[in-house]
């Protein structure tokens, strides 16, 4: 059962490789320690994404985050729904990266992960308790998944392939509209 489902997510995914990105997609991780965001880049990547920042989760690493969101495609900030320790400090960093004014055009998707444990708070509770309603400078996406038994990846592979036809198509309209200006 799991190995057709893997399967079936392995081929769909390059599906959509091969169909949609022509160019590689660059995103960040980022999240508190033991949230799953190294799970998640291996389930994901599957050695295709070339450019991927798996950003440490600890105290002393935080301050780094800027440096690695700057200039991507997306921000994928992975929280441990099911550690209600982890609510808070989870909560202050997400919006300390959404109020940052250099990042405040790149979309974010946030992961309740761990959505197969008893303790995982349902999507609406997650969204109370992260107070992702409050942030208002960015474009900001909140899917429960589990990446252990990959429950709605999907969900995050079509997001992230949204992502990257957007930003295709603006940087050909801003090719586009440069190429008129300079006639």
């Amino acid at each position: 059962m799991f190995t057709d489902l893997w399967n079936w997510i392995v081929s769909y995914y390059d599906y959509l490789i091969a169909r949609f990105w022509a160019a590689e997609l660059e995103i960040t991780l980022l999240g508190l320690q033991n949230a799953g965001k190294t799970s998640l880049l291996r389930v994901l990547a599957g050695d295709k994404f070339t450019r991927d920042w798996d950003v440490g989760g600890q105290p002393r690493f935080r301050t780094m985050w800027e440096r690695y969101c700057l200039g991507v495609d997306a921000i994928v900030f992975v929280v441990d729904s099911a550690d209600a320790h982890t609510y808070e400090g989870a909560r202050q960093e997400l919006h300390a990266v959404c109020n940052n004014s250099s990042l405040s055009d790149i979309p974010v998707l946030v992961l309740a992960n761990k959505n197969d444990l008893a303790e995982a708070l349902p999507l609406e509770d997650f969204v109370t308790k992260m107070d992702i309603k409050g942030i208002k400078n960015h474009q900001v996406t909140c899917y429960s998944v589990s990446v252990k038994e990959t429950d709605n990846l999907n969900a995050v592979v079509s997001w992230l392939v949204s992502q990257k036809e957007n930003n295709v198509n603006k940087e050909g309209s801003a090719q586009e509209e440069g190429e008129e200006a300079e006639t």
